[in-house]
């Protein structure tokens, strides 16, 4: 994190190791991917509440990650006040109208067809929670000055990467649901200029009757997302 007159490079030797022998290694690779490949994407939310505890400690493992120069550079605004998820779900929906009468252009709409969405967002009202990502960038140190943040989509991504593996770790569901533009929700979340939302994530327990697109199963084979150059 930054802080103003903080320029030297101070070594810590490396607090904790989680090194194991390469078969355990895999092992836990394995177990770890055949879990990630059980996180779905969902659109229908049961009504059963989710501790605020479980919000915060999964938010918490957000900020562990990795940033450019360590500043960062992100925001998430949790929101369970019914009448707040029901005004951004408004707000929401009045966007997503705009998109799909004309905003978007017929080969983005052929896209999205498979995937089922539309105008109509009720996981913003379903769903107990909502995090609204957002990514800082710049920021201002305690007397004002303002500091320049590095990499921080590259950053913000992966931090929101994290959030998601973690609400799935709880055994919780969620969307990432990204409507364009988003400039209604800095003022409505209290969030400084400095702020952009980039996605809000509707989190809870999958409804008794949640259904997935069945495109949405279909993956790229390995071979097809990596390269080796051994």
């Amino acid at each position: 994190m930054y802080r103003k007159g903080e320029v030297a490079y101070r070594p810590l030797p490396l607090p904790d190791r989680v090194q194991m022998p390469p078969q355990e290694s895999l092992a836990a690779a394995e177990r770890f991917r055949d879990y990630m490949r059980k996180r779905h994407s969902v659109r229908h939310y049961a009504a059963d509440p989710v501790p605020e505890a479980v919000i915060r400690t999964c938010i918490a493992a957000a900020g562990t990650a990795p940033s450019g120069a360590n500043h960062q550079p992100w925001h998430f605004a949790a929101i369970a006040d019914g009448a707040m998820k029901a005004r951004i779900r408004e707000a929401a929906e009045e966007e997503e109208r705009a998109f799909y009468s004309g905003g978007a252009g017929d080969e983005w709409l052929a896209a999205l067809e498979p995937i089922g969405t539309g105008v109509a967002k009720p996981h913003l009202t379903d769903a107990p929670w909502l995090i609204v990502v957002f990514a800082q960038r710049w920021g201002e140190t305690e007397d004002g000055t303002r500091y320049k943040n590095y990499y921080v989509p590259e950053s913000v991504g992966i931090a929101t990467g994290l959030l998601i593996a973690a609400i799935h770790h709880a055994g919780l569901v969620c969307l990432e649901h990204t409507p364009n533009p988003m400039k209604f929700l800095p003022a409505m979340c209290g969030r400084p200029a400095s702020e952009k939302a980039v996605m809000i994530l509707p989190v809870g327990y999958p409804a008794a009757d949640a259904t997935v697109p069945e495109v949405a199963k279909r993956k790229k084979p390995l071979e097809e997302i990596m390269t080796v150059f051994g």
